[in-house]
């Protein structure tokens, strides 16, 4: 079941989530526009969640796919960026996830360190279910599905394999 039927069913049951309508689009909740911000958990193929290490503010390998578990470091805030389609990822310390170069990249290409959401550090709303979109339009990649400390994630994927799908949970 992809994500938007998913969230869909736990809107319905009265939970505030944020939703997805059409592709490239995100639907905020009455709960978020209120105020009240999503907080998402990424879960790769392999079952592993992407961790932000020590929740945020390192740049190379800042960012690991070894959680078995979802702790603080494993979640992050939704932040829109302002126009319903890229949104940002604050990490347990406030930091940013940033696709570096804004994505394309198979080596050094997320880090956890980034103040601020500027365009490296925006993403597109999941407009392939269960997937993520860095702001050039590749994909994110857990290489191998998940389970590395380092070089664990890519961005250079221009079509949706296994390791490129997530288990997204959001809620408030």
């Amino acid at each position: 079941m992809g994500i938007k039927n998913r969230l869909e069913r736990i809107a319905a049951a009265g939970v505030g989530v944020v939703a997805l309508t059409a592709p490239a689009v995100i639907w905020v909740s009455p709960a978020h526009a209120a105020g009240i911000p999503a907080v998402c958990t990424f879960r790769t193929t392999n079952g592993n969640f992407l961790t932000a290490v020590d929740g945020g503010g390192h740049g190379t390998d800042g960012v690991r796919t070894t959680a078995t578990t979802a702790g603080a470091f494993e979640q992050f805030t939704l932040v829109p960026a302002g126009d319903n389609i890229h949104f940002g990822f604050r990490t347990s310390n406030g930091h940013f996830l940033t696709a570096v170069g804004g994505g394309g990249r198979n080596t050094d290409a997320i880090h956890a360190d980034a103040t601020t959401l500027s365009t490296w550090e925006e993403f597109r709303s999941f407009s392939h279910p269960d997937t993520i979109q860095t702001i050039d339009g590749h994909f994110l990649t857990a290489v191998g599905g998940g389970g590395r400390t380092t070089d664990a994630l890519h961005t250079d994927a221009t079509a949706v394999g296994s390791w490129e799908v997530f288990q997204i949970s959001c809620t408030h």
